[in-house]
């Protein structure tokens, strides 16, 4: 199974951000809140899942973690792409990131995106 990440499985609009962030929140964790649309868009009907990402300076003031983040939740969302249910996901940093190394940073994200889309397939 081919698991690439294309332009058409990212969210681009602000609008498509204020629907999903208007909608439902699916997923709670310690740094993370998974929020998609509550329908699934009649108008735009989806034949994938989408993600879109949001991970403010003021919860991770470094580039580098910021970027580091985002790299994670894409592999993460890329890798299970398929078994999700096609919508719109949202996932916002919504704590300030504990002072840990890069690598333990890495682990904690990727755990917690694993089981925020886990909870999405049930």
């Amino acid at each position: 199974m081919v698991t690439t990440f294309p332009a058409t499985a990212r969210l681009k609009r602000p609008s498509e951000y204020v629907q999903a962030l208007k909608g439902r929140r699916i997923a709670r964790g310690a740094l993370f809140v998974v929020n998609t649309p509550r329908s699934s868009g009649e108008s735009f009907p989806q034949e994938q899942a989408r993600l879109g990402l949001i991970i403010p300076k003021r919860s991770a003031p470094l580039a580098v973690t910021r970027n580091q983040i985002k790299r994670i939740l894409r592999e993460t969302f890329r890798h299970q792409r398929h078994q999700l249910p096609a919508r719109d996901y949202v996932f916002r940093l919504h704590s300030k990131v504990p002072d840990i190394s890069l690598r333990q940073l890495k682990e904690l994200v990727r755990n917690e995106a694993e089981e925020h889309l886990k909870r999405v397939q049930q």
